[in-house]
């Protein structure tokens, strides 16, 4: 097992889902720019480092049928799906540093990462990410990105994270994509604490 499944598989294990520090029960930033998006029921989402994230519930709930929630613990994953097991969801263990499953998967309409991003430090382990996110989201599909800001924490559940802005972001996906909306949104901890982020919508040309 590696360092990064053995430490996520011991951040689901040890703690509930809605004591974890980047647990969202209000998706209100997130609706924002899913609202903007003409997405139909089988539409393909990918949802990266889901974990057990209740944004999975709330597309259930919206009529969308052609779920993919995505890894890199197990744990996490089996959370998830111990409480929404649907038939509509897709669940996929996978390294997005050193994809395996995910590189077989038919190509997306949205490629959507709250809080994952920004825990990739090294430039390689960037690289294989936005390569990924390039080979698997259509033509005038939609990639939303949600990370820590320039101003943000520098750190999250003990590790070291890489903060953006939406300049940093656009440059990593390339001139084939665009930049639909961006905002600044302050998070709202379980704990109290607020960590800041950078909402980004881009879509492929």
């Amino acid at each position: 097992m590696n360092s990064s499944k053995k430490h996520w598989n011991s951040v689901y294990t040890n703690k509930p889902h809605e004591k974890l520090g980047w647990f969202e029960k209000d998706l209100s930033p997130s609706i924002e720019l899913l609202n903007l998006i003409n997405l139909n029921s089988s539409s393909r989402i990918l949802n990266v480092g889901a974990g057990s994230t209740v944004l999975i519930d709330y597309l259930l709930d919206q009529g969308f049928e052609n779920l993919i929630a995505t890894d890199i613990s197990e744990v996490g994953l089996q959370n998830l799906k111990s409480r929404v097991d649907s038939e509509h969801v897709e669940y996929i263990v996978d390294d997005l540093t050193a994809p395996d499953n995910l590189n077989n998967i038919a190509p997306i309409n949205l490629w959507f990462d709250r809080a994952v991003l920004h825990f990739f430090t090294d430039s390689r382990d960037q690289k294989t990410y936005f390569d990924l996110l390039r080979k698997l989201v259509k033509s005038n599909g939609f990639v939303i990105i949600a990370e820590f800001h320039l101003n943000g924490a520098m750190k999250c559940s003990g590790l070291e994270v890489c903060r953006y802005d939406t300049h940093m972001i656009a440059e990593h996906l390339g001139e084939e994509f665009e930049l639909i909306k961006d905002f600044n949104h302050t998070y709202t901890m379980p704990s109290g604490d607020t960590r800041e982020y950078i909402y980004t919508l881009f879509q492929r040309k």
